[in-house]
Order: structure tokens, then sequence, then C-alpha cells
């Protein structure tokens, strides 16, 4: 797990506003994008009862774009709510110099919102 410079790891963390609390149990799926038609499946998972989850270390990560791809209706659905999200996907780069990358995901049945965390 190692970019040409650095050490590179992940993780992430979902908070359902509509609720109040973490979201647990959403599925997803993390890619590295290798071009504009193609993607190599890194890892997928489902956030824990915190809502989070964090790449295995053993798992390399390199520098470059990668895509988390969010199940967000199927969540929803297990609430009774309909949702106007099917899926929510997050694109965003992995840099060179590694370091840890923190993506939070604020979600709602009808909203979402996402930064780098630290």
């Amino acid at each position: 797990m190692t970019s040409a410079s650095g050490t590179l790891s992940l993780s992430l963390h979902v908070l359902d506003t509509a609720r109040g609390q973490a979201a647990a149990g959403l599925t997803f799926s993390l890619s590295r994008i290798l071009d504009p038609d193609r993607r190599a499946i890194l890892a997928e998972g489902v956030t824990d009862a915190g809502g989070r989850w964090a790449l295995d270390p053993a798992t390399l990560l390199e520098a470059g774009i990668h895509e988390f791809i969010f199940a967000a209706d199927a969540y929803q659905s297990r609430f009774g709510t309909p949702g106007f999200y099917d899926l929510i996907a997050i694109r965003f780069r992995l840099g060179e110099d590694g370091g840890h990358y923190h993506i939070p995901l604020i979600l709602s049945p009808f909203g979402y919102s996402t930064y780098r965390g630290g």
C-alpha cells in the first residue's frame, strides 16, 4: 500500500442525518479508476455499527483516482424510506506523497455531502 513517495491509507465514516445516527450496514465498493472505461475493484464492504470502515492495510493502494460507490437506495429501503439516490459515487484523488485519507459521507434520503476528513 505505497505510492511512489509514501504509504497511503484510507478510511470512511458515514452518518445518517435523518435518523441522527451512524449509517450501519451500508454496502459499498471501492475501485481504482484505470481510465475512463476501466476500473479495478479493490474492496467491497459494509459499514460497521459505528458507520465506519477502513481499508485492510495489506491491500495495495496506489496514488491516482479512486471511487467509492454506496448502495444508498438499498440502505434507505431497510427503513421503509423512499430515497432519491440509487447509488452515490464519490470519486477522489490519492496523492503521491502518501498519508491517510478519511472520507466522511453525510447521508439523508434526499441529499448527501462529503469532504476530506482528517
